[in-house]
């Protein structure tokens, strides 16, 4: 395939090499343990900060989170598991002031990405990120320009870049396993129905509300939205496509060797949930219950299909991605692993299980691994901030273009939407209050 490589991606080649070889800590820093705070201590950072943890070279020093029963609980689980005693904070600002941190962790809702790794980096510290890199594609790409003008190394948690059965899936596709592959899609399904309105309360006096809601707007509270639910109200994340979808845009990205596409069309709603509710008294979700995305490449077509109704149906998966090649269909999945279906039914299907960290079958000990590792030696980190800049970038761009409802043109050498001026303005969004947009 002729690829046209984006020079914003540049170091991507040295990231994609790094899947190749066995993540290993560097051998000069084994003993070195890193000052280390998490920032959004749910379950998810949680169980990123464990893995750090069994990793050995980390020192807990901190622990940020708006819900302060959840952070008395997480200080003293961290306690029983490493002897540290962290201290606690409900402001990530007051706590870069009085820490010295050197790796920081941070698993908060997406509207906070930017501006909490923007301020570790200028504290000094490494990132480990969650996808996605950003809320909106300007705060990404702030952080983009933050990281690279740093020493510091940023590692996105799109642990499926390092995960053994996508590595080795990758390869087959790329080695040509599959022919030339001229389509493939990306899906995400789940059963569902209509939702009903939950009643609004007043914030539980543990949570800091107007903390969690930060640079968003200010809506009232609903225990649909805390603890875990922030995923679907569009204020604080950007629904699926926003979530499942960062992760397997970056499979066609990794295949496409970062090659960007040049138009996004998607389309969606909610028939079956129903129409989005927000007033004083209840609200529902906002995000899309299914949504169609279709990315335009100079030499294939990619597109994204999700919704939260009806099940797997007739297909084998709820997850993954179809190559659709000359030479047959690789279904790359989770837990399900990678398929070879050949398109000469005479010929045998291939097949390789899945290679995951249990029980919750991600592959989070390698990422790290691979994080420590960047540390200690300086290379690019496997899913370094410009590979996670990417897919996030287009799950967003897919968003933009649902909300308004007609395709959208994607420059990636200048990273603009040219010559929409409509479209363009949806790549930032108003900051509440005093929050600032980071630039």
């Amino acid at each position: 395939m002729n690829l046209k490589r984006r020079s914003f991606l540049a170091g991507t080649a040295a990231a994609a090499a790094t899947v190749s070889s066995a993540p290993a800590i560097h051998a000069a820093s084994k003993d070195k343990k890193y000052r280390t705070a998490l920032i959004g201590s749910g379950w998810w950072g949680m169980n990123i900060l464990r893995e750090a943890l069994s990793a050995g070279q980390t020192k807990v020093v901190a622990l940020c989170d708006v819900d302060t029963d959840r952070l008395e609980i997480n200080a003293e689980e961290v306690t029983d598991l490493c002897g540290d005693t962290p201290k606690t904070y409900v402001d990530y600002r007051e706590l870069f002031e009085k820490e010295d941190i050197e790796v920081a962790i941070i698993a908060t809702p997406d509207h906070w990405h930017a501006l909490q790794t923007i301020a570790a980096i200028n504290a000094g510290a490494h990132v480990f990120i969650e996808k996605p890199t950003g809320h909106t594609i300007d705060e990404s790409k702030a952080m983009v320009k933050t990281a690279n003008a740093s020493d510091r190394i940023v590692q996105v948690g799109l642990h499926r870049r390092i995960g053994p059965h996508h590595v080795s899936g990758m390869k087959f596709l790329k080695d040509g396993g599959a022919g030339k592959i001229g389509s493939v899609k990306m899906f995400v399904h789940s059963r569902g129905g209509e939702e009903r309105p939950t009643r609004n309360s007043e914030p539980p006096e543990n949570l800091n509300w107007d903390m969690y809601c930060g640079p968003a707007p200010m809506r009232p509270f609903c225990r649909r939205i805390h603890p875990g639910g922030f995923r679907n109200f569009l204020d604080f994340a950007n629904g699926t496509l926003g979530d499942w979808g960062v992760h397997w845009l970056d499979q066609v990205l990794w295949w496409a060797d970062q090659e960007a596409p040049t138009s996004v069309y998607s389309t969606g709603g909610r028939p079956i949930a129903g129409t989005a509710v927000l007033n004083d008294q209840e609200q529902t979700t906002d995000a899309p219950d299914h949504q169609v995305a279709v990315y335009q490449f100079e030499k294939f077509t990619a597109y994204w299909e999700h919704r939260k109704f009806a099940g797997k149906g007739p297909e084998q998966s709820s997850v993954g991605c179809y190559f659709y090649g000359t030479k047959g269909t690789v279904h790359l999945g989770w837990r399900d692993g990678w398929t070879f279906y050949p398109a000469d039914d005479k010929k045998p299907v291939i097949h390789e299980d899945a290679k995951l960290q249990e029980p919750d079958g991600h592959n989070i000990q390698l990422l790290w691994a691979d994080f420590l590792s960047s540390i200690g030696s300086g290379k690019k980190p496997v899913a370094g901030i410009e590979v996670g800049h990417q897919a996030t970038t287009l799950s967003l761009l897919g968003m933009l273009s649902m909300k308004l409802g007609r395709s959208v043109r994607w420059d990636a050498d200048k990273q603009t939407i040219p010559g929409d001026a409509e479209a363009a303005a949806l790549m930032r969004r108003e900051y509440r209050g005093d929050w600032v947009y980071p630039s």
